[in-house]
This record gives C-alpha cells, sequence and structure tokens, in this order.
C-alpha cells in the first residue's frame, strides 16, 4: 500500500480539483490517498500558511490559480521544497485560447457565476425531487426526462444525478399489482428511459434495503422467481411503448446518466447541458 498526501489548491472551491483528482486516482490500485484541500486561496499570505502545512506533509500538488503571483509563488515554494505539481486546467485553457484566438480571462470562479444555467439547475433539482416515485403526475409532460423500472432499479439516485446536470426529471416505480397512470403512455416532450438490472442482482440489493431497515430478507419483494416475474413485466412495457431500456447491472450511476444523456442528445442534438 502506497500512502500519498494530495493538496488541491484552489481560489474557488475546490470542485474542479475535487473531480480532477477523483478520476486519476481511479486508474490506479493500492494506494492509500489523503487529501487536503485548500479553497478560496487568493493572496499571498494565505498562501504562505497553507506551504507551511505542505512542507509538513509533502506530496502531490494541484491547483487552479489565475492570479500569477500567487502561482508563481506556489511554483517556487514547491520546486525549493522538491515537490511535484500540477496546473490542472493549463492544458485545456491553452488549447482553447489557440482555438478561439483569445486571452483566458483570469477571474476566480467564474464557472460558478450566477447565470441562467445555474438557476436553471437549480429549477431541475427542486423538480425532480417533487417527482420522485410517481408523484405529481400532472406535470410528467414538463420533465426533460422520464425514468421507469422496478423498485430499488437505481431511479431516484439517477434521477438525482441527472438534476444536477441541469435535466428536469421524473421517475415513475412499475408495480405488477398497481399499473402507473395512463398519463405515461401519452408523454410527448420527455424522453421515457427503462431501466432494468438483472435479477440476482435485483434480489440482493433488495436484500440488502430490508436489512437496513430492520425488516425480514424473506418476502416476496426478495422471491427470485417474483423478481423475475417484475422485470419480465417491465421489459414487456419497455418493448410496448418503444422506450429505450439501460440495463444498469454493470453500471454505476454516472454511466448510466452519460448513456441517458447520450439518448436526449440524439432525441435534441441542441441540448447540450455543462
Amino acid at each position: 500500500m502506497i500512502r500519498l498526501h494530495l493538496h488541491l489548491l484552489s481560489d474557488s472551491t475546490g470542485e474542479t480539483l475535487e473531480n480532477i483528482a477523483k478520476a486519476g486516482l481511479a486508474q490506479f490500485e493500492g494506494v492509500e490517498t489523503i487529501k487536503h484541500f485548500w479553497p478560496m486561496v487568493r493572496s499571498q499570505g494565505h498562501l504562505d500558511r497553507i506551504l507551511l502545512e505542505i512542507a509538513q506533509r509533502p506530496g502531490l500538488v494541484i491547483f487552479t490559480l489565475v492570479n500569477n503571483d500567487v502561482r508563481k509563488r506556489l511554483e517556487s515554494r514547491c520546486h525549493a521544497l522538491g515537490l511535484p505539481i500540477v496546473s490542472a486546467l493549463d492544458p485545456v485553457i491553452e488549447a482553447l485560447s489557440r482555438l478561439l484566438g483569445q486571452e483566458a480571462i483570469a477571474r476566480p470562479g467564474r464557472q460558478h457565476i450566477l447565470d441562467a444555467a445555474y438557476f436553471a439547475r437549480v429549477d431541475a433539482i427542486q423538480f425532480t425531487i417533487a417527482h420522485d416515485d410517481g408523484i405529481g403526475p400532472e406535470d410528467w409532460e414538463e420533465a426533460d426526462i422520464v425514468l421507469t423500472g422496478v423498485s430499488r432499479s437505481s431511479k431516484t439516485p439517477t434521477s438525482i444525478y441527472l438534476a444536477n446536470r441541469g435535466y428536469k426529471v421524473a421517475n415513475i416505480p412499475l408495480v405488477v399489482e398497481a399499473p402507473p397512470p395512463r398519463s405515461l403512455f401519452s408523454l410527448v416532450h420527455p424522453i421515457v428511459v427503462g431501466l432494468t438490472t438483472s435479477p440476482d442482482r435485483l434480489v440482493q440489493i433488495r436484500r440488502n434495503r430490508l436489512l437496513s431497515l430492520n425488516q425480514s430478507p424473506e418476502t416476496a419483494y426478495v422471491d427470485q422467481e417474483a423478481v423475475a416475474a417484475e422485470l419480465a413485466y417491465a421489459r414487456r412495457m419497455f418493448s410496448d411503448h418503444g422506450w429505450p431500456v439501460i440495463d444498469v447491472t454493470r453500471r454505476s450511476i454516472e454511466e448510466t446518466a452519460a448513456a441517458i444523456i447520450n439518448l436526449v442528445n440524439e432525441k435534441s442534438p441542441k441540448d447540450t447541458r455543462a
């Protein structure tokens, strides 16, 4: 097991750095990472206090700093300490600058400006929370995406993830004994996507859910044959209505959401969201 101190310095919230570091670390095994987050670094005085901490816990330094003086001081001190240092966004910004023929605007946190897209994302999150688990069928036509599938097929977490990407999402459970409202089958604006999974995986997830609620794990809810029948019922419905289907058995929430976004873009190619 390799132990690594990872210092993430940002002149904004540090969200971008955290995502980059997470993506990079996912490619390595056997690493114990100790992350040190240093957000809102905008002065040399603040940086000097952080450098004292970095010197005591040396490791890889990754940064996004637009203030040239602060940046140069960080690079100089890290080089003096013999520490590896990476500017996370430099290659992207330099490539964009060459392509667009423009100098980048050195403004910290510019991606977090409260613009129309920000408020649209907030609206999407509110809509999605209000239309979880089949709630509010009268508003489903306003959704961008409608997810449907049997219980515990990742509908809610996928909906929330998509909402954070700016999509209004409603999700509807499919229950053999209680068919969904007929309005589901006449939606025009939203794309309806069916989520499915393997019976074995679904039984496992449902058992864990029951155990977490201190309920008996031996019910029809986790019966192998009953679960297989539920999934078959859902697949017939997906097929009958021509809805695209995504198997979430071996997909993460992020991968499922990416596949759904691709479907949305195929339906409306101009709809591109951050």
